[in-house]
């Protein structure tokens, strides 16, 4: 729950674009900063090791879904957790190229945003991008980019890589890395079928290239898994972290299998990226969500699908219900049949839903996306959902769709 200055109360579902995991000033991370803050606020660990920069890597060492020995570069944010993971694929393969995906985001540093393919906006005025990143469609089975029905498609989204990309524009052996976002965020929280990510990892192997998978928004637990990777069981080469994993301290993290970061000293750093505040917030956020957090989010998050799609039922306005545990989507349409997005709607019930006191964002051209604090309780989704269903409502009758 928030507060405003004016005493109106919150139930907040937007968490700060998915950063705050376990609540807002959660009372054992408060007391993990303020212990850190006592002994110290700044040594860099470029040039110096300490103890709670460490723990952290070793921690993250043992959770990542990487197979092998893990080694961690520390950064301030997600895209420069992605900077450095473009940096780390062009420097152990010695390629150039890199291949992404439309609707992903990734940043909005200037290799982060080459990656970035979500809204024009983002890239509007930054021109031209930096050279050699191809972008292929990602499965969104609501709208399948090739023509598929949802109950049949099977990753044929990738035939454009394979068969085009692969063929007219870029030899694979050229390629560094393949970038991609389990659960696509800022592109609608999008859920692949488990096709698309055995297809792509077994395209990646077979060419030698390395799979970055970008966990800023669906890792830390968000999805009822410490990582959206696990649902899928993907095994990446390289992960980016950042968001939820130090409870809203600036924290990005760079995960990759050891023998791929072997980079030489000086070739990448970061004057205040694992920050020891950070980390000792990040050490206590991992505890929580180990022993209480990432299970809520499994249950409650079940719990708030089954009531959205229960709306969805009563009110015409909603197309697609889909997500994973506390990562949702719910996108807004005009029509079913021809599945016209519903854009102005989709901002207006953002609104009604604030005026009556519940904080969403928006995903995508039309999805609304529920991203609440891991810490969410049943009896706050069902809150959440009686608002949902007065706003949409609201909605629908102004628009002429109730």
């Amino acid at each position: 729950m928030v507060e405003d200055v004016d005493g109106n109360r919150f139930l907040d579902c937007a968490a700060g674009i998915a950063v705050n995991s376990t609540g807002h000033s959660h009372p054992a991370v408060v007391a993990a900063i303020v212990e850190q803050a006592r002994r110290f606020l700044h040594k860099s660990g470029t040039d110096f090791y300490y103890e709670t920069q460490v723990r952290l890597a070793e921690e993250m060492a043992a959770i990542v879904p990487i197979d092998g020995p893990v080694r961690s570069f520390f950064g301030n944010s997600g895209t420069e957790a992605v900077e450095a993971a473009i940096k780390l694929a062009r420097y152990k393969t010695g390629r150039p190229f890199l291949v992404a995906f439309l609707g992903s985001f990734h940043g909005r540093t200037l290799g982060a945003l080459s990656l970035t393919a979500s809204k024009a906006v983002q890239r509007k005025g930054f021109g031209p991008p930096a050279p050699g990143v191809f972008h292929a469609p990602y499965a969104d089975c609501y709208r399948c980019p090739v023509g598929q029905r949802p109950e049949s498609c099977a990753a044929e989204c990738l035939d454009f890589l394979e068969d085009q990309i692969f063929v007219q524009l870029v030899s694979p052996d050229e390629v560094a890395a393949i970038v991609v976002e389990p659960i696509q965020g800022e592109g609608g929280y999008l859920v692949p079928p488990q096709q698309f990510h055995d297809r792509l990892q077994a395209l990646a192997r077979r060419h030698g290239i390395l799979l970055v998978v970008d966990e800023v928004q669906s890792g830390m637990g968000r999805t009822g898994k410490m990582f959206a990777s696990e649902h899928y069981g993907l095994r990446a080469d390289i992960v980016t972290i950042a968001k939820g994993v130090a409870s809203g301290l600036p924290l990005g993290i760079t995960a990759a299998r050891a023998e791929i970061m072997d980079w030489s000293p000086g070739a990448h750093a970061s004057t205040f990226g694992g920050n020891p505040v950070s980390c000792a917030a990040a050490l206590a956020t991992i505890e929580l969500l180990k022993a209480s957090l990432v299970e809520n989010a499994a249950v409650v998050g079940a719990h708030l699908l089954e009531g959205l799609r229960a709306l969805a039922a009563r009110h015409p306005l909603i197309g697609d219900v889909r997500g994973k545990g506390l990562m949702i989507g719910v996108e807004l349409v005009r029509d079913r049949r021809t599945k016209e997005r519903a854009t102005s709607e989709r901002d207006r019930v953002i609104d009604e839903a604030f005026r009556r006191g519940l904080l969403i964002l928006g995903a995508g051209r039309n999805a609304l996306r529920l991203s609440p604090p891991l810490v969410l309780t049943k009896a706050q989704a069902d809150t959440a959902l009686g608002i949902l269903d007065e706003a949409i409502g609201a909605v629908e009758r102004s628009a002429g769709l109730a």
